[in-house]
């Protein structure tokens, strides 16, 4: 029929145009190593000067089979008993991930990576407001030195830490005294998560996922070999790694942004 004529002819045209989008998102889709969700190829299509719907991206990813690779959960915590003279704080945080003041608000873990038959221990401190990488340290050992040493790397960031407040879970790194003091000298205010409650230190553990999907520390031949490569994602993480809650900004853009409202 005439009208079943015309409709045909419309789907080809859209088909065309389908096709057409798809080849622009795949391209970014294939450059992420399949990493990338709906709002990162949004982000990557604007860097170019591409408007593309976001309902139309996630239509085209269904369509042509696009399956973003999802982060699976740790199932390795290891938990390490506490001796008696360890302290265990209040969760002051409580789940105020929403900061709007940088410099502020800071979580902090420790986290495990498998390479090359080995294992390092990777040690970050995280501010919520911005999501910014302040400080890191990446280790052999658990042994008390890698809070220590992330704390002294914090310290070259960070002029004052004068009332900022640092949240952790209660590992035994972080209800050791020394620790305890070295925080204190600092004038920091401690939080902690309540016993087994890894959401109340949601932010650094996004943190971790988003690190263990981005980098392909698993090829490292030597311990030499993934610290570069951490020291070029910390980098890459907070200068050039755009965010989509952040409004599409890297996280230091954001802290500058956040710091002119003030």
């Amino acid at each position: 029929s005439c009208s079943g004529y015309y409709k045909w002819l419309k789907g080809s045209d859209k088909e065309e145009k389908d096709h057409q989008d798809y080849l622009l998102i795949k391209d970014i889709f294939d450059k992420s190593k399949r990493k990338f969700g709906w709002r990162s190829i949004q982000m990557k299509l604007n860097e170019k000067n591409i408007i593309m719907n976001h309902k139309k991206i996630s239509r085209i990813m269904r369509k042509y089979n696009l399956i973003t690779k999802i982060r699976r959960i740790n199932p390795y915590k290891s938990i390490m008993k506490k001796s008696q003279e360890h302290r265990t704080f209040d969760n002051k945080l409580d789940r105020q991930f929403v900061q709007i003041v940088p410099r502020k608000v800071f979580c902090t873990d420790i986290t495990y990576i498998i390479f090359n038959g080995k294992i390092a221990y990777f040690s970050v401190v995280k501010d919520i407001a911005s999501r910014e990488v302040v400080g890191f340290y990446l280790s052999k050992s658990l042994r008390m030195d890698i809070v220590f040493e992330t704390i002294n790397n914090l310290k070259e960031n960070i002029v004052s830490l004068d009332n900022i407040m640092i949240h952790s879970d209660q590992g035994f790194h972080y209800t050791s005294p020394q620790y305890i003091n070295m925080i204190k000298d600092l004038n920091m205010i401690q939080s902690m998560s309540r016993l087994g409650n890894c959401i109340d230190n949601a932010p650094i553990e996004s943190f971790f996922g988003h690190f263990k999907d981005d980098v392909d520390y698993k090829e490292c031949k030597s311990f030499e070999e993934l610290s570069l490569k951490i020291n070029e994602y910390v980098r890459y993480y907070n200068q050039e790694r755009r965010q989509w809650k952040l409004k599409k900004m890297t996280p230091v853009e954001y802290r500058n942004h956040l710091l002119t409202l003030k």
